[in-house]
């Protein structure tokens, strides 16, 4: 797959998951549109899951791909803000990302869902 490919493929994936989250948030940010598979870019995986990183800034709601990659996210809230927008996902039927950490453009974040025992 082409690079311009791959991008436009994820963007539209990624924008379907920012849709999603804005239903949940009232606000939802597009992030990464494509990974790195060995040499290749190729888009961002179709599957929605949802989970919570704490950045510098405060908590963010994501919708993840399977392997952790960043689709969409909210803006930095409140602990509490950000984990009620992940239980409003999950009873929408998003799953909640099983992982460890989660890919933002070049940095990985740990999920804190499961140290705030909310699955």
């Amino acid at each position: 797959m082409q690079y311009f490919q791959a991008v436009q493929i994820g963007k539209q994936r990624a924008a379907k998951s920012q849709m999603k989250l804005f239903g949940f948030a009232g606000f939802a940010m597009l992030t990464i549109t494509t990974k790195k598979d060995g040499d290749k870019f190729v888009p961002v995986g179709e599957e929605d899951l949802t989970a919570v990183i704490q950045t510098p800034d405060g908590f963010v709601t994501i919708l993840v791909d399977t392997e952790g990659y960043t689709k969409a996210q909210s803006k930095a809230l409140e602990k509490d803000e950000a984990i009620k927008i992940f239980l409003k996902a999950r009873e929408s039927g998003i799953p909640g990302f099983k992982g460890e950490y989660v890919e933002i453009w070049t940095q990985r974040y740990p999920i804190i869902q499961n140290e705030s025992n909310v699955e």
